[in-house]
């Protein structure tokens, strides 16, 4: 063999020596499946915030349950009315809102009278009424059972007393959804008041209109 050949032949085992030798000390034959003894790295900081998400979004649920008032199994809002409890201790406030659906609806179907009610907790929450149902009902000019600033005594046997009880208790907790949603006026359907043609129509529930 020539110089030439043989110095040839010397550097292509050294070249193979260095492949072969630096890729084992590199990890490289690690991605094709060749176990190794070199320590495994830690998982890269990125993947932290996955790890957070599921305990960030478990205390979210357990600190906002939805309002325990809001959890009626009723099917119906005569189903509701039927579970209040009928001699419940009312304050003077809820009295009010009672005697507001009583002397205004206590003929119209249960979401008549709901609707009723929801406009006195409407208006007490507007900002442009009284901030207490007794104030929003006997505000002059407003209610037309009201008179010289006081409300007439109810019939406190009667079924539909029983009811606007039942109701008030419901609409002040928000338990059912009012048909008239957030209304701040109504009348019976026999008038045509001027006022009724500035406002927003939002339901007709028997013999009485909604309004926003």
């Amino acid at each position: 063999m020539s110089k030439t050949g043989h110095a040839g032949a010397i550097a292509a085992a050294a070249v193979i020596f260095v492949t072969l030798f630096g890729a084992q000390a590199s990890g490289a034959l690690a991605e094709t499946g060749t176990e190794t003894d070199a320590p495994v790295a830690p998982p890269p900081a990125e993947v932290e915030p996955a790890v957070e998400d599921a305990p960030r979004f478990y205390a979210e649920e357990v600190a906002q349950p939805l309002p325990e008032a809001k959890l009626s199994d009723a099917a119906t809002l005569a189903e509701l009315v039927e579970t209040m409890p009928a001699d419940a201790p009312l304050s003077r406030d809820l009295l009010c809102l009672a005697q507001a659906i009583y002397f205004e609806a206590r003929g119209e179907p249960l979401t008549g009278q709901l609707a009723v009610g929801a406009v006195v907790v409407n208006r007490t929450t507007s900002g442009r009424y009284p901030s207490d149902y007794c104030s929003v009902v006997t505000q002059r000019g407003q209610f037309s059972f009201v008179r010289g600033g006081r409300i007439p005594a109810p019939d406190e046997g009667s079924p539909a007393w029983i009811r606007a009880r039942a109701l008030a208790q419901i609409v002040h907790q928000d338990l059912w959804q009012s048909p008239a949603g957030d209304a701040l006026f109504f009348h019976a359907r026999y008038v045509n008041p001027g006022w009724a043609r500035t406002k927003v129509r939002l339901a007709a529930i028997d013999s009485h209109i909604f309004y926003r």
